[in-house]
């Protein structure tokens, strides 16, 4: 039986919804590298969908500027490079200080439960974050979402998000180079204690003082040579 076409434009939209998400964590992730021609043939078997909904796809992630126009000859993914890196992570800080600033002032009893479970299931999988880098990752964004969540606002967090995956580019670089090593692992949990702290503590200063300096530590970190010879591609 033939389909309708209201079917079949909705099983057109379903295919590309679902591209436009298991793409884009590609290219957050780094299984495509910045710069990467994204060849449709290859799209396809990865994503065993046809020509129409991958396009669709690839226009929405050229929205969010995670893919450019290479020519009128197809799409690559979106280069890196120093300035927009310090730009997006300025701008991240800035963002999630003022989250943090509404989200003591109106966050209850609830909020402080979030941050804590969020907290220990992040630190529970500390051993275990060489072997699994993303896994850590995606725990520690529940962590810092936990926290931002409390503002209550869903237009500042919808800019939050956006400016957290354009920046999750850059951090993969800063885990591949620096989360192996403990030291730099035990500081970072470090910082998360003292936040947690200033949060509980409704200290609205210290916590947005701690939240911009542990935001920035990747750029600074790739900025000072551990990581930039990536950005120069």
């Amino acid at each position: 039986m033939n389909r309708s076409p209201v079917a079949a434009d909705n099983n057109r939209n379903s295919s590309a919804l679902i591209v436009v998400s298991e793409l884009k964590q590609d290219i957050l992730n780094g299984y495509f590298q910045p710069g990467e021609k994204l060849k449709m043939t290859r799209l396809k078997e990865r994503y065993q969908v046809g020509v129409s909904p991958l396009r669709e796809a690839l226009s929405q992630l050229l929205i969010e500027q995670l893919v450019v126009v290479e020519n009128q000859r197809g799409f690559k993914v979106h280069p890196v490079s120093r300035e927009e890196m310090l730009d997006i992570y300025a701008t991240r800080a800035e963002i999630e200080a003022l989250c943090i600033g509404l989200a003591i002032e109106k966050g209850d009893d609830e909020w402080e439960a979030g941050i804590l479970a969020a907290a220990h299931k992040m630190s529970k999988f500390g051993d275990l974050v060489e072997k699994d880098p993303q896994e850590w990752e995606r725990r520690h964004q529940a962590f810092h979402t936990a926290i931002a969540i409390g503002c209550n606002s869903p237009a500042l967090l919808q800019v939050r998000r956006s400016l957290y995956e354009k920046a999750s580019r850059y951090r993969n670089l800063w885990l591949k180079k620096n989360m192996a090593e403990s030291a730099i692992f035990d500081i970072n949990q470090k910082e998360h204690e003292r936040l947690i702290e200033a949060l509980l503590g409704r200290n609205n200063t210290s916590a947005q003082d701690l939240i911009k300096e542990h935001l920035l530590t990747p750029s600074r970190a790739l900025e000072a040579n551990q990581g930039l010879e990536e950005l120069d591609r």
